[in-house]
């Protein structure tokens, strides 16, 4: 059985629910688009299925309901957002507000925030840039689960990284993937749910391959590409925790239980106005796209994800039951 929602009463459950348990407006509202946002591109493990956890953490003060997040211009083409340890989601669009003009106007700008946290789907970033006709790219770091090759102990992590391309009406491209073979979040839904996960996806604490989801979230997340993966995790834990002042993964705290204090991680956003580099830029965007779409089975990174949202977005909002009656319990209590 599911509940069925329209769009205004699913955003209005995710406000009202964020600010019964401890948000002000100004935080709740930013994050519950970003739920929503998620929701209609069909990524439920970041949509109403973190509500949840997002309420825990303001209760036991992992995240700072009434966080003011505070901008540096550090350049012209160079910002930083101190979140405040409250939620990402409203740190990123104030810094946005900057981000976005400059690399306009210079072709280039970069924007660093730190004492941050989980920031959800990194694409949605990265699109709400993108649609202003800019390449986007973003990476942001996460509490440790990925091991170097050849040890058990992990050291980044999932660490996702993301870029957004605007082309001829539209964002035509998101690229968004993390370092491990699947993002966290997805074993963590299967481990409430009992079901077994992949082999490949993770191990346990003793190293070894498991298909448990709940023995994989006490062990490592399997790297993508093998050490590649990694790499690529490394890459973005300097450029995310190392540039913008935050904690390392080694440092940060769980973003899936209450247990310390905030996590205190960060995000590094790069915008660039193509038009300022490139008179063809267009054209050799659109002739890749029609290259990757030519081929039956082939499709374009974030293609399914964007059709889900033009679909999605005039449509309800389905949770299923048992997730929408716990969203009704926190706010009664």
């Amino acid at each position: 059985m599911e509940k069925v929602l329209t769009q205004k009463e699913a955003l209005r459950l995710a406000i009202t629910t964020l600010q019964n348990s401890g948000a002000s407006k100004e935080n709740a509202e930013p994050l519950a688009h970003g739920i929503i946002d998620a929701e209609n591109q069909g990524i439920k493990s970041h949509g109403f299925h973190y509500l949840p956890i997002y309420c825990l953490h303001l209760k036991c003060e992992k995240v700072k309901g009434n966080a003011n997040p505070s901008l540096i211009k550090i350049s012209n083409v160079s910002y930083k957002v101190d979140a405040d340890n409250g939620f990402a989601h409203r740190a990123i669009s104030l810094g946005m507000e900057k981000l976005i003009p400059s690399a306009k106007e210079n072709g280039i700008s970069s924007l660093a925030i730190t004492n941050s946290y989980n920031c959800g789907v990194l694409g949605y970033h990265t699109k709400n840039i993108a649609k202003e006709k800019l390449i986007a790219i973003g990476c942001t770091n996460a509490p440790a689960s990925i091991a170097p090759l050849g040890g058990i102990k992990p050291v980044v992590g999932t660490n996702p990284i993301s870029m957004a391309i605007y082309n001829k009406g539209d964002v035509k491209i998101i690229i968004d993937q993390s370092a491990s073979v699947v993002a966290k979040s997805e074993i963590s839904v299967r481990a409430k749910s009992g079901e077994k996960i992949p082999e490949g996806w993770a191990f346990g604490p003793d190293g070894k391959t498991t298909t448990d989801a709940s023995i994989a979230l006490k062990g490592t997340m399997a790297p993508a590409g093998g050490y590649k993966g990694f790499g690529m995790g490394l890459f973005v834990e300097i450029m995310s925790a190392c540039l913008t002042g935050s904690n390392l993964g080694i440092e940060a705290s769980s973003f899936a239980n209450d247990q310390g204090g905030p996590p205190g991680t960060g995000q590094f956003f790069i915008a660039i106005n193509p038009e300022k580099f490139s008179s063809t830029f267009e054209d050799k965007i659109e002739k890749i796209i029609q290259s990757i779409e030519s081929q039956e089975k082939a499709r374009v990174p974030g293609n399914k994800r964007i059709k889900n949202y033009k679909i999605n977005i005039n449509s309800e909002v389905s949770i299923k039951e048992e997730l929408y009656n716990k969203i009704i319990s926190l706010n009664k209590s």
